[in-house]
Parts: structure tokens; sequence; C-alpha cells
């Protein structure tokens, strides 16, 4: 694996440089940079293939002399959290990591540029962990300038890895959910594709985006025996714990895996003010699904706005939307706008389940 490395960046690690191999796979081949944020040391690797960024923080001394391990833990550890399996990845870690200077304008202006967006998006940070893979992620989802258009880095990663291998990278359990908004008098639901390895946090994630809703207030799930009764509570907050019943177990819904309930019905409470109750089924159990996001495959009406009220503001909000020569019709359209309320989308809702 080949490390292009700024001078500032060679010195911190005291390396002399070589001169690089002239048959690299530009896929196995970095450029590399040291920036300060909130004056701590971070370093930003971008994949000369695809742009792919991979983003290390709060380096030490001790890190520094451990560099070319680190480095690869990070590669690995980040493709993992893209749903990449092991043996798709090892190709990257066959050969020791070698060290030379940036070469080539081009991919030094792709390095400047992936350590701005790094810089311009650092409250994704996470002070208390080296590698930062939530952050690469979101770096590597930006739309980057190509001569053949617009690209994802991510997108362009995963192509170029199955190109490699010869085969599709993607290959993993999921479930046909079916959420449906409870309420008397309409129709809401969805029905999404999730990863069974996704935890309950991650699935939150989902529905607030499937839903359009705006991720404002808290939200619990519930899961839920043959006879509809509460079994376990899964919740986001450690003050949760607090209200705990002793005869239902509550855990904490980020390190709970959906496959650990499957295929039980559950239940979603978001907003304990309006209490919108979501209710889970499963639908289909997908063996082998070859996508690495959730998608949303189809979906029924439009979400209520936040804060309208619960299910009797919603209902007057709706009557007040039906005749436009109501007196409140223009204050509660913008209003509803304004709280995010619009028509559903399918393809927009998996245009943000890919950048999730």
């Amino acid at each position: 694996m080949l490390i292009q490395c700024t001078k500032k960046l060679l010195d911190e690690l005291k390396i002399k440089p070589v001169e690089p191999p002239t048959d690299v796979d530009r896929l196995f081949s970095w450029h590399a940079n040291l920036m300060l944020i909130g004056r701590k040391k971070t370093l930003v690797l971008v994949n000369d293939r695809n742009r792919y960024t991979v983003v290390l923080f709060c380096l030490k001394a001790k890190d520094m002399k451990n560099i070319q391990q680190l480095m690869r833990d990070v590669i690995r550890e980040t493709l993992q959290a893209e749903g990449i399996q092991d043996e798709f990845i090892e190709p990257f870690f066959r050969n020791e990591v070698v060290f030379s200077k940036t070469q080539g304008r081009t991919f030094v202006a792709r390095m400047n540029k992936a350590c701005e967006n790094v810089y311009y998006f650092q409250e994704d940070i996470q002070e208390e962990t080296i590698n930062q893979i939530e952050l690469s992620k979101r770096v590597s989802r930006l739309y980057a300038g190509e001569e053949k258009g617009y690209v994802e880095p991510n997108e362009e990663m995963y192509k170029d890895i199955a190109a490699w291998n010869g085969q599709p990278i993607f290959h993993t359990e999921a479930v046909q959910l079916k959420i449906t908004l409870q309420l008397e008098k309409h129709h809401i639901c969805r029905r999404v594709i999730v990863p069974i390895h996704k935890t309950f946090s991650q699935l939150h994630t989902v529905i607030q985006t499937a839903f359009n809703w705006q991720n404002e207030h808290l939200h619990e799930f519930y899961i839920l025996n043959l006879a509809g009764k509460p079994i376990a509570n899964l919740v986001a907050t450690e003050e949760a714990f607090a209200y705990a019943r002793d005869e239902i177990p509550m855990k904490m819904d980020k390190d709970v895996k959906l496959s650990e309930y499957l295929p039980n019905k559950m239940l979603y409470v978001y907003d304990f003010g309006d209490e919108w109750k979501h209710v889970i089924e499963v639908e289909e159990m997908i063996n082998d699904y070859a996508n690495p996001c959730p998608i949303c495959v189809d979906g029924e009406g439009n979400t209520p706005p936040e804060d309208v009220g619960g299910e009797g503001g919603f209902e007057y909000f709706m009557e007040v939307l039906a005749n436009k020569n109501h007196p409140e019709y223009e204050h509660m359209y913008s209003w509803g706008r304004s709280q995010g309320y619009e028509s559903f989308n399918r393809d927009q809702v998996n245009r943000m389940l890919k950048n999730i």
C-alpha cells in the first residue's frame, strides 16, 4: 500500500520517503496530509482511484510511531463499516506500507479538497476515538467533480473493489418492514428494506428519513410478543433508565441489532408530547441483499408536521388546508412547510437514505 505524504506529514513521521513504485494500482494508493483541528493532529487519507476519504483524529506521538498499523486498521474498520466483507478488503493489506512524497497536481488538489471537507464537517468528530468512521463516511458521500461528471467517492470505491475482486461485494441478510403511523382517520405507512446487522438506533434514523420527521424529539422502541405485550424497551438516552419498569428490560437502542429481535412485531414512539406511534411489522426476510444501505420501496400518505399537537392538532391542520378560504389557511400552510410537511417522495427518501 502506497501512502504519498505531504512534507509536513513526512517531517512529523520522521520518515525518509522512497521513490514510489511505477506499477502500483491506484486503488491501493493514497495521498495523505496532516492538519490541525482544535489543536489536535488529524490525518486525512484520500484514495487515488476514487477519492474515498479516511480520517484519523487526535494522533499522539505514540500513534505516529505505530502509524503503519494504525492506517491499516483504520482503513479496514472504515470499509467494514460500509458493510464490505473482510474477504473483499484483504487486497488492501497484502503488501507492506510504503511512504513517498505527494505527486501530481490533480491528486494534491483532491487531497486538499478532502481536507477542506473534513474541516467543514468537524462537528461530526467523536472525541474519544482515533478512527472517525462517521466523518469519513460523510465526507466520502459528497459529490466530487471529475471529467465524467460528478461522482460519489463511496459509490466509486464499491465499484472499484467489486471490479478488483471480480464479483459483487455486498451480500447480507435484510428485512422488509412495513411501518404504519397509528392514526384513526389517515393511512400513512412506509415499506423499507434494512440490513439486519443495523442497530435500532440506525433504524430510528431510517424511520425519521422515510417519514420526513425532523429528529427534534426523543424516541423509543418496544419489542412485542405474539400477544402484543412489550418484552423489551429500547431507548436513546441514559436518562431513560431512571423511569425503567422492572417487568420490561430496558436497553440502549444503539447497542441492539435488528437481528436480535426479528421477526417480532415492534412499536416505535416518536415525540413523547405528540406521541406518534408507529407499528413495525416484518413482511419478508431477505437472505441475499446486495445493497449497502436501506431503501424505501413503497409508501402512502404525508407525515404530520412536527409539533402540530398530536392527532387532534393534525386533524385541525388538515381541515384548514382543505379550505383555501379559511382565515388561517396562509399561516397554516407556511407553518406546515416550515415544519417539514410535504408530499411523500420515494426517490427523495432513497437519496437521503444513501447518505445517512
